[in-house]
């Protein structure tokens, strides 16, 4: 793969597993390096660090609660502190409503699947376009959805 992300620093959340972990090693292999956000995992984001170094190029593994704004801030400091700044953000981290009809949803469940899904990812652009602004420059922001819009399930678990 060449190196077309040569330079490049990218925020992925949600990259200690699946979509989000292959997503890191892609980019590093093009060249990018990598900021590794993960909530539960250390030992995937470990991984995926793992992976990043052994293209070559550098990481850093932040665990973060994206659904609470002033740890998204503090995962965006630790960023630019490493890195001088964020060029690409991608959005990947999510959680599911577990899988429960919608009569019985608490709303708990439900307010956390709202606060991860649409606040924690309202909170990483917005960081993300104030950084952009202040170094004058442009950036790519991706934001990674599910299949539960085609395929419908309970509470959009399996």
């Amino acid at each position: 793969m060449t190196a077309i992300l040569e330079g490049k620093v990218a925020l992925i959340t949600g990259s200690d597993s699946g979509i989000g972990q292959a997503t890191a090693a892609a980019f590093a292999a093009a060249g990018a390096d990598v900021v590794i956000n993960y909530l539960h995992d250390a030992e995937g984001a470990d991984a995926t660090r793992a992976t990043v170094e052994a293209a070559g190029r550098t990481a850093l593994v932040v665990q973060a609660d994206i659904s609470d704004e002033a740890q998204v801030g503090e995962m965006f400091d630790r960023a630019v502190a490493t890195f001088g700044g964020v060029d690409i953000l991608v959005n990947n981290a999510g959680v599911d409503a577990s899988g429960t009809d919608v009569a019985e949803l608490s709303t708990e469940v439900w307010d956390a699947a709202i606060k991860t899904n649409l606040y924690g990812a309202f909170f990483c652009c917005r960081r993300f376009v104030q950084l952009r602004k202040e170094a004058k420059a442009g950036g790519k922001i991706i934001n990674v959805t599910s299949v539960h819009e085609d395929i419908p399930n309970a509470g959009g678990a399996d």
